[in-house]
């Protein structure tokens, strides 16, 4: 968690919030904390699965970078989904060849998402 806090604190910081109870305060920080765990393994099954590679081709601006949890959800903020429809499950249209290529290291089948 040490290591994340740069992200929580990073250009994406969030206005000050004045809580009334230490009951809320508790609550903001579990919910912070799942997010970072969410973010670090993310990247760890990322990491994993492309070893012994360090970097993945495309990642950063169209050259390859180390997958970082930030730049993997740069790359997958474009996604879409089509919810489900009379029956039909919901899916993701055909991602480009980066997106397609994370869900993949993900193990997420664009065409049956959970």
């Amino acid at each position: 968690m040490e290591r994340r806090y740069n992200t929580i604190k990073g250009p994406r910081a969030v206005a000050p919030m004045f809580l009334k109870n230490n009951r809320r305060i508790a609550a903001l920080i579990t919910v912070i904390c799942l997010a970072l765990l969410i973010y670090c393994l993310i990247e760890r099954q990322v990491r994993l699965v492309i070893a012994p590679h360090i970097k993945l081709d495309g990642l950063y601006a169209g050259r390859p970078a180390k997958p970082t949890g930030r730049l993997i959800f740069e790359a997958l903020a474009r996604l879409r989904l089509i919810p489900a429809v009379n029956g039909q499950p919901p899916g993701i249209p055909q991602p480009p060849p980066l997106q397609a290529r994370l869900l993949d290291l993900l193990g997420v089948d664009p065409t049956r998402p959970r």
